[in-house]
């Protein structure tokens, strides 16, 4: 994908290892979508957390309406082409189609009859995860690895602005959680927010998600600079008559598109507070480069632009994106040494520059992206020493959340844990927890503690955590996302793990021998690419010795629908959407009811997750 010549290889092997249809495990019933509506809950700052009376926990309110999610209905692929500017006959337009249903999964707690009239609500909340936000003119893009693979570069991401201005309004409409009522506390973003780790996709994503006004531009402040006019077939011209690869594939010409495109958008920024969670592609340039290049530095501020290389370039560079060191940034700095020649003049901009992780904090701590709160959005200026970009905060009352940093600092797409944050981690979990379990499995009380439900968040999910070193650290050990589990898996306050990076909607449980150190690990699919969701969770007390974990799928506030006539933010924020759903691999593949790869199987979309009560 643009930004990341990894994610060629490595969503490829998780597609064909069959991680996309993983949670098709045992599931114990379908129940219809509902639709309900409820009070406002708002969120609290982090600080201590006490275990309310039962007459403090708000029962489960009856169904009112409110704004619509996926169990009421869902994009799904309707006909081909069609008309002036609607594409070819391999142009497939969207339609609104059936929700899916709510898919009870009892592998971790069995369910029990009753418990949706005896249930009371804890928590509600949003994740948005990867929305990559993009500056598709920064020159330190490789897009011209798509010449290798057709999906390392995506005919909709010039659009990302405004489909996470439109995911931002679907929140807004949102007048409680489908099952409870409850309106959301918070929105949790598990991370890559932006796409190459730049000051303006930071800047971005801050004011789409706080509020205000936008213009996805970079370079010339009256002309777009980059694939999408560069006169190269590799690449999608909505405005030209270009016989470029997707028009072939049937996409249509869109005059207007790329002024449109940059044209400014203004974010009405959330209304309930939201927190932050980092990704690889917020600290690391393309999601995999050493973030303290100076040449790298020099390259994304500069003017040259590298759109095409030869087939043995692309090998090269593609080969050393899974290594362990780092010759992948030498590489590519020699690549586009090599081709400078042939590289596009483009304008230069001193806002893409890269950041370090002090200054991601600093900017998310700027009052002027406070927004609906609070000041950080997860950080503190505490967060500065030792720039540590991992935290605790008050989910609800008895209900804590722990953001995780899974980034390896010196460059790679994949994630780990260093042995500081991962001892934070421990002590956080048993600072938390009257009853846990040492590592050979020995009952510990810590009488003192305050035992809250435990919500963990992080970007990289399990299978994509690994042991490499880490030169940025490299006299601190690393932990795999087994490791992970392990721990987790002592402290049976732990209710899920909530993250993103694979794209993938997939819900894995980790169960044990011992069921109270059991937990459910939720893996939800971007907003860049199909199938674009994000997920309400809602955690609630069935009363009989089991909680429920509910989550179900949304999409942005734009319509199925698309009219390419319309190039207003709205109608750009339908475009987005239809086009990935139209990219290489995704269409040609899938039924009218969209039902496979990265959406996930029905058990990892609309669910109930039963664990057992603290």
């Amino acid at each position: 994908m643009a930004g990341n010549g990894s994610a060629i290889d490595r969503r490829r092997f998780l597609l064909a290892s069959g991680a996309a249809m993983a949670g098709s495990g045992a599931a114990w019933g379908l129940i219809p979508g509902q639709r309900q509506g409820g009070v406002p809950s708002p969120g609290t700052a982090a600080g201590a957390i006490s275990r309310p009376s039962p007459s403090a926990t708000a029962a489960v309110r009856r169904p009112e309406p409110y704004g619509a999610t996926t169990l009421e209905t869902a994009a799904r692929l309707g006909g081909r082409g069609g008309g002036r500017g609607r594409g070819g006959s391999g142009y497939r337009r969207l339609v609104s189609g059936a929700g899916w249903p709510m898919v009870v999964r009892g592998e971790i707690a069995a369910p029990r009859a009753g418990r949706e009239d005896r249930r009371s609500a804890l928590a509600c909340f949003v994740q948005f995860t990867d929305l990559h936000l993009a500056d598709v003119q920064n020159p330190l893009r490789t897009e011209f690895l798509r010449a290798r693979s057709m999906t390392a570069w995506r005919t909709q991401e010039a659009l990302t602005v405004a489909g996470a201005v439109s995911l931002v309004e679907q929140v807004n409409a949102l007048g409680g959680g489908p099952h409870t009522g409850k309106r959301p506390a918070f929105v949790m973003t598990t991370g890559d927010n932006t796409d190459n780790n730049s000051a303006i996709e930071l800047e971005w994503f801050l004011t789409a998600m706080s509020g205000g006004l936008i213009t996805p531009n970079t370079g010339d402040p009256a002309a777009y600079e980059g694939a999408q006019n560069s006169g190269l077939p590799l690449y999608w011209h909505p405005e030209d008559a270009l016989r470029d690869l997707d028009k072939q594939r049937g996409l249509p010409r869109i005059p207007g598109y790329l002024d449109a495109a940059v044209r400014p958008v203004t974010s009405p920024g959330l209304t309930i507070p939201w927190y932050s969670t980092p990704g690889n592609h917020d600290e690391l340039p393309g999601g995999c480069l050493a973030p303290a290049d100076p040449a790298l530095s020099g390259i994304v501020t500069g003017s040259r632009k590298l759109l095409s290389v030869p087939d043995s370039e692309l090998a090269a560079y593609a080969n050393a994106l899974g290594t362990g060191d780092d010759p992948k940034s030498e590489v590519l700095k020699a690549i586009l040494s090599r081709h400078a020649a042939q590289a596009r003049t483009v304008t230069a901009d001193e806002r893409r520059r890269l950041l370090t992780p002090h200054d991601q904090i600093t900017a998310h701590l700027d009052p002027k992206y406070a927004g609906a709160g609070p000041v950080g959005h997860g950080y503190t200026e505490d967060s500065l020493d030792g720039d540590r970009m991992y935290y605790t905060f008050t989910v609800a009352e008895d209900v804590i959340g722990i953001s995780i940093d899974t980034t390896y600092r010196s460059g790679h797409y994949e994630g780990s844990l260093g042995s500081d944050q991962l001892g934070w981690l421990e002590r956080t979990l048993a600072a938390h927890s009257s009853r846990s379990y040492d590592t050979d499995g020995r009952e510990v009380r810590n009488p003192g503690a305050d035992d809250a439900r435990i919500l963990v968040f992080s970007h990289h999910n399990s299978p994509t955590m690994t042991r490499r070193p880490d030169a940025a650290r490299s006299d601190e050990p690393r932990h795999d996302g087994q490791e992970l589990i392990a721990l987790l898996s002592r402290f049976p306050n732990v209710v899920a793990w909530i993250n993103g990076h694979s794209h993938i909607n997939r819900i894995t449980p980790h169960a044990h021998p011992t069921a109270a150190r059991s937990f459910w690990e939720v893996n939800t699919a971007s907003h860049v690419d199909y199938p674009h969701h994000a997920r309400v969770i809602e955690l609630v007390d069935n009363h009989d010795g089991t909680l429920s974990l509910l989550t179900t799928l949304i999409e942005s506030a734009a319509p199925h629908r698309t009219d390419v006539d319309d190039l207003s933010a709205t109608g750009l924020a339908s475009l987005y959407r239809e086009l990935a759903y139209n990219s290489p691999g995704v269409a040609s593949g899938m039924t009218g009811d969209v039902n496979a790869g990265w959406a996930g199987g029905a058990s990892d979309r609309n669910t109930e997750l039963l664990v057992h009560g603290v």
